[in-house]
């Protein structure tokens, strides 16, 4: 870990030469005590700087195999005193996921029509904590997810210790997610892409892509300035900014230049086209915010007019080791499946 500090030192008795541009002579000019600060930076103590190269690649291939085995170790959550099921009610909120962005592909309905899908690949996801509504915000509780495997040397002690009581390897992203008191999972136990179903409506949120200081023809539309009949460097600028004399200022909210992107933003009520059991890999409509390889967060969309869609789901989630056995890939009824043929001689 790196450690700056700053060092004050002063110079005292200088002397500096001035030669006159006029006379030609060489004047020597005496000041003060000159003071400065000079910035060091100093490396602290890594985890493998006192070890050696042959100890620090043993402990770099130890520590992912113990953390695959906790892993493993998880896949079967009703060996390990499951916490009691309940059937889903009308208004129940389940538990959401964390995905991986991989792209976006075609996809293609019975009747011809073509639609744009994102693909989710939920990575590791495993719940991570519970926490009760006394402690959470006294109205309903919640459950810490946590995605995709990461390196346990840039986690803090109090996260490690969580992973641990979870059983469970650290994770790269952690989120919150509000559930309902029938809702509820033990932590440690893992999440799949088969959480959600074909026809069913998700609200997908992420981090969008940073544009960094954008002009306002960029960032909102800005038609811009003529480019011609006497414009002078005006081309781009946004005009004028308010009012003149009354009220004299600028009104909040005012759309003019700044930082564009690298925000959070939600995609609301996206159709799960498809969905891959063996990579787990959901297939959403559309784009979803967020760059390619970004960590998202997925769970069931709360529009009022795609509610109706979200009957019935796998309740709390679903169980790998239960009774229900899924195929390979699950298909929307109106999704043209290419295994199957096109034309049909009656």
């Amino acid at each position: 870990m790196a450690v700056r500090s700053c060092r004050l030192f002063s110079w005292i008795g200088g002397c500096l030469t001035k030669r006159d541009l006029i006379c030609g002579k060489t004047v020597n000019i005496n000041r003060g005590p000159c003071w400065f600060f000079v910035r060091s930076v100093k490396s602290g103590t890594w985890w493998d700087e006192h070890l050696s190269e042959e100890n620090s690649q043993f402990l770099r291939r130890l520590i992912p195999e113990e953390y695959n085995a906790l892993t493993n170790s998880k896949l079967c959550p009703l060996k390990d005193e499951p916490w009691p099921r309940q059937p889903w009610e009308e208004g129940s909120l389940r538990v959401g996921l964390i995905a991986v962005k991989l792209g976006m592909m075609p996809v293609w309905t019975k009747s011809g029509e073509r639609h744009v899908v994102s693909l989710l690949q939920v990575e590791d996801c495993h719940v991570i904590k519970y926490i009760p509504k006394e402690e959470y915000d006294g109205k309903s509780a919640a459950l810490f997810v946590g995605g995709k495997v990461s390196s346990p040397f840039s986690r803090s002690e109090s996260l490690l210790q969580m992973y641990r009581d979870a059983g469970v390897a650290p994770k790269q992203k952690l989120s919150t997610f509000k559930v309902s008191d029938n809702a509820i999972l033990k932590p440690g136990t893992p999440l799949y892409a088969a959480h959600f179903r074909p026809g069913q409506y998700v609200d997908v949120t992420a981090k969008t892509i940073g544009k960094g200081f954008q002009g306002v023809m960029k960032r909102w539309g800005f038609k811009g300035q003529p480019a011609s009949h006497g414009q002078t460097k005006t081309h781009r600028r946004p005009g004028a900014s308010g009012p003149g004399g009354k009220p004299a200022r600028v009104w909040p909210g005012k759309k003019m230049p700044g930082q564009m992107g690298n925000i959070y933003r939600t995609s609301f009520g996206l159709k799960v086209w498809r969905i891959n059991t063996k990579h787990n890999i959901i297939y959403v409509n559309g784009s979803v915010p967020g760059h390619r390889n970004c960590l998202l967060k997925v769970r069931d969309t709360n529009l009022p007019t795609r509610m109706e869609h979200n009957k019935n789901p796998p309740f709390p989630t679903f169980f790998a080791d239960g009774e229900e056995q899924l195929p390979e890939d699950l298909y929307d009824e109106e999704m043209f499946q290419f295994s199957e043929p096109s034309i049909v001689y009656s």
